[in-house]
C-alpha cells in the first residue's frame, strides 16, 4: 500500500509510537507522506477516521489534502475525517462551544475590511496607515494571546497606551456586534481550551490524532491549541522544514519547531532530502545559500533527476532592461524547448515589481497571471457594495448589515451599534430583525432608533424592486441614493477616489452587461459573484500563461522554469529586514525561490533602478555571492549594450521561429 514512498516517507507513515517531528525539505514529498499516513492510520486500526485532524495554512492545501485521500482511500470509510485550516477547525469548535463565552453559535465572521470599518469607528479616523499599524498590533496581541487587559496593563509608551485602549473598545465593540475576527478564531477556542477541562477533555476525545503541515509558520497562539489537543500523549505528526519559514513579520515562530523538543520529551525526528523537484544544479545554489544561516537543523537536499542546466545569472543595465530581457530570454527559451507558457515563472520579492515586466509580456503578446496581488473582488469599494447587494440576498448576513449601515454612515453611531448587538444576541437573531423589535425600540432613543429603521425599510424597498428592475437600473438607484461617488472624493484623495469610483463603475458596467446576457435579477447574479469570489484564483494551473508572482505567494508551488528578478541589496534581501536584524528570514525567502525551479533557473538583478522618479545605483544581492559557482553560468561580468542585446535577442528568437516553421512543415 505505500509502494513508491522512500525510507525516510516510510519511517514516517508508521511511526506510532509517541509524537514526530517530518523535516520535509522542499519538493520532499510531505504531502503524500501526511496523505499516506492518514491512510495508514485508519487501515491499521490505530485511530477511526472521525478522531483525526490534519490541519494546514489554507483552503488550497485542504483541498488538495481531500483530494489524494478521496483517491488513496477510495470505497473506504473515512466519514467523519477532519481536514481543515487552523481557522475553520477553530471555528469547528467555537460554533459548539460560543454560549460559554457568550456569543450564539451563529455569530458572524469579520473579514480584514470589515474589522477595519469598526476600528475606524473607534479610532476617530479614515487614515490608512493608522488603521493597518493598530489592526497590525491587535493582530500581534492576539496571536501571542495577550488579552486587552494584559496589552493595557503592560503598556509603557503613550502609542502603546493608546492602542491597547482601542484594542479594549474594538473587542468590546466585535462581542456586542456578536462577532469575531480572523485571529479570534485561534485565540478563543485556544482560551477555552486552557481555562476549561469540561471543553478539553471533549475536544481531546474528538481529535484523538493531530496531523499539521507547515508547522514552522505556527504562531504562538497555533501552537498552543495544538499542544493542548495532545494533551501529554502527544498524538502528533507535525510536518515542517525550518529553512521555509518565511512568515516572521506576520507573527510565525520558527522556534516552535525547536519547543516540540521541550514540550514533547519523546519526540522523534525523521528528515525527508530527497528532492523530487529539482535537479542538482538547482538544489546546490540553494543548499550553498541557505548554508549561511543559523539553523535548527543542517540538510542538504539531493536528487536523482540529474545535474540539469546551470543556474544562469544576468546583469541588466536598469529595470526596463531586466524586464526586456527576461521576456525576450523567455520567449526564446520556450520556442528552443517547445514549452508551454504555463511552465514558466517570474517571481520577485514585492508586488511594485511587476509593472514593467507586465508592459513587457503585453508588447510580446504573450498570455500571463499574476498571483500575490489584490483581486478585483477584495477591493474595499468592491466590498462597500457587494455589502448592500448580499444584504438584500440575506437580511441575515451580520457583516454586510454593519459594512452597509457604516458605509457611508447614515447616522448611526458606535454606541447605538453596541445596543443591538447585545440585544440580537441575547435574543439569538440577526442585527436586521433586531431593528424591528418593540424590544429594541424601548432600549434606544428616538434619535438612535429612526435611521437603523430607514435603512433596514430602505433595504426592504431594494428587496422589493429586484424582481421589477433590471440589475443595472437597481444599481445605478442605489448608487444614486448612498451618494456614494460623493463620500469617496470626501474620505479620498482626489486620484484614489477616482481610480475607486472607475473601479466601481467598471463593477456595475460589468453586472449590468452580465443581467442583460444571461437574463439574471440581481439576486442571482450575487450568488454568482459569491460562488466568482470563492473560485477566484483556483483553475490557474490550467491556463497556459507565464505565472507573475511574488516568492511569498508562490510558496508551495512549483515550475518547470524560473526567472527570479531584482536580486539586489535593498529588494532582497530588502533593506528594512536588514536594518531590524531579519536578514536570516530574506535568506530563506531566497532558499524558497530557488526550489520552485524544476528544470532551469535564471536569476537578475539591475545596476541602476528607478526610484520615486530618481536613477538610484544598485548593489548585486548578497546572496548571489554565496551560490556555490560550480553551479552557476554567469553572464553579468561584461554586461552587455542594451541595444546590442535587444538586436541579439530579437535575432534569436527570428531564427528559433524560423527552424520551428521549418519542422513543422517537414512533420
Amino acid at each position: 500500500m505505500h509502494d513508491g514512498l522512500n525510507s525516510a516517507q516510510r519511517e514516517a507513515v508508521h511511526h506510532l509510537d509517541g509524537p514526530l517531528l517530518v523535516l520535509a525539505g522542499a519538493g520532499s514529498g510531505k504531502t503524500r507522506v501526511i496523505t499516506h499516513k492518514i491512510a495508514w492510520l485508519i487501515e491499521s486500526g490505530a485511530y477511526a477516521s472521525q478522531h483525526i485532524a490534519a490541519i494546514t495554512f489554507t483552503n488550497k492545501a485542504a483541498e488538495e489534502m481531500r483530494q489524494r485521500l478521496g483517491a488513496h482511500l477510495s470505497g473506504k470509510n473515512i466519514k467523519g475525517l477532519t481536514v481543515a485550516t487552523f481557522h475553520a477547525l477553530g471555528l469547528q469548535i467555537l460554533r459548539r462551544e460560543a454560549p460559554l463565552l457568550g456569543y450564539k453559535s451563529k455569530f458572524s465572521v469579520l473579514d480584514a475590511a470589515d474589522a477595519q470599518h469598526v476600528l475606524t469607528d473607534i479610532l476617530k479616523t479614515t487614515d490608512k496607515a493608522v488603521l493597518r499599524r493598530v489592526q497590525s498590533r491587535i493582530s500581534h496581541w492576539k496571536n501571542a494571546l495577550q488579552s486587552p487587559e494584559k496589552a493595557l496593563a503592560d503598556a509603557q509608551m503613550p502609542l502603546d497606551v493608546q492602542d491597547a485602549s482601542a484594542y479594549q473598545s474594538y473587542q468590546k465593540a466585535l462581542k456586542a456586534y456578536q462577532a469575531m475576527d480572523f485571529d479570534d478564531l485561534i485565540r478563543l477556542p485556544t482560551e477555552l481550551l486552557q481555562g476549561n477541562e469540561t471543553v478539553l477533555t471533549h475536544w481531546r476525545k474528538a481529535l484523538r490524532y493531530v496531523l499539521v503541515d507547515e508547522y514552522q509558520d505556527t504562531n504562538a497562539c497555533q501552537y498552543a491549541m495544538i499542544r493542548l489537543l495532545c494533551g501529554v500523549s502527544g498524538a502528533l505528526t507535525a510536518v515542517g522544514d525550518d529553512d521555509q519559514a518565511i512568515y516572521g513579520w506576520r507573527g510565525a515562530e520558527v522556534g516552535n519547531l525547536r519547543q516540540l523538543h521541550t514540550d514533547f520529551p519523546r519526540l522523534r525526528v525523521v528528515q525527508l532530502t530527497q528532492n523530487y523537484r529539482s535537479t542538482t544544479h538547482i538544489l546546490q545554489a540553494a543548499n550553498s545559500v541557505i548554508a549561511h544561516n543559523e539553523r535548527l537543523y543542517d540538510k542538504k537536499l539531493w536528487s536523482e533527476a540529474g545535474s540539469g542546466d546551470t543556474v544562469t545569472v544576468l546583469c541588466a543595465r536598469d529595470d526596463s532592461e531586466e524586464a526586456r530581457q527576461v521576456v525576450m530570454r523567455l520567449s526564446a527559451h520556450r520556442f528552443e524547448r517547445r514549452a508551454r507558457y504555463g511552465d514558466y515563472a517570474i517571481l520577485y520579492r514585492g508586488n511594485h515589481q511587476s509593472r514593467l515586466l507586465e508592459q513587457m509580456l503585453r508588447e510580446e503578446k504573450i498570455p500571463y497571471i499574476i498571483s500575490g496581488g489584490v483581486s478585483f473582488f477584495e477591493r474595499t469599494e468592491i466590498k462597500d457594495i457587494l455589502a448592500y447587494l448580499r444584504l438584500v440576498s440575506n437580511e441575515d448576513d451580520d457583516p454586510a448589515f454593519i459594512r452597509a449601515l457604516t458605509t457611508p454612515r447614515r447616522g448611526v453611531g458606535a454606541q447605538t451599534l453596541e445596543k443591538l448587538g447585545e440585544y440580537a444576541g441575547k435574543r439569538q437573531i440577526s442585527l436586521f430583525a433586531a431593528v424591528f423589535e418593540a424590544g429594541l425600540q424601548a432600549k434606544l432613543e428616538p434619535a438612535q432608533h429612526g435611521p437603523l429603521l430607514m435603512f433596514c425599510q430602505y433595504i426592504n424597498r431594494l428587496q422589493s424592486n429586484v424582481l421589477r428592475l433590471p440589475a443595472g437600473e437597481l444599481l445605478a438607484e442605489l448608487l444614486r441614493d448612498i451618494q456614494y461617488e460623493a463620500w469617496l472624493f470626501d474620505h479620498d484623495e482626489v486620484r484614489a477616489a477616482q481610480s475607486r469610483w472607475e473601479r466601481v463603475q467598471e463593477f456595475v458596467g460589468w453586472l449590468t452587461r452580465k443581467g442583460e446576457n444571461d437574463k439574471k435579477n440581481l439576486l442571482e447574479l450575487v450568488q454568482t459573484i459569491a460562488l466568482m469570489s470563492l473560485l477566484e484564483g483556483q483553475g490557474g494551473d490550467e491556463v497556459d500563461a507565464v505565472r507573475l508572482s511574488t516568492i511569498h505567494a508562490a510558496k508551495g508551488l512549483e515550475f518547470g522554469h524560473v526567472f527570479l528578478v531584482g536580486l539586489e541589496d535593498g529588494i532582497l534581501p530588502h533593506r528594512e529586514a536588514v536594518e531590524n536584524g531579519s536578514l536570516e528570514e530574506e535568506r530563506r525567502l531566497m532558499y524558497v525561490a530557488i526550489t520552485r525551479a524544476q528544470r532551469s533557473l535564471t536569476l537578475s538583478y539591475c545596476q541602476r533602478r528607478k526610484r520615486g522618479g530618481e536613477w538610484q545605483v544598485c548593489e548585486p544581492s548578497r546572496f548571489l555571492a554565496e551560490i556555490d559557482p560550480a553551479t552557476v553560468k554567469r553572464t553579468d561580468q561584461n554586461p552587455t549594450d542594451p541595444a546590442q542585446a535587444r538586436q541579439q535577442g530579437a535575432a534569436r528568437l527570428a531564427q528559433l521561429k524560423a527552424m520551428l516553421r521549418t519542422n513543422e512543415v517537414k512533420e
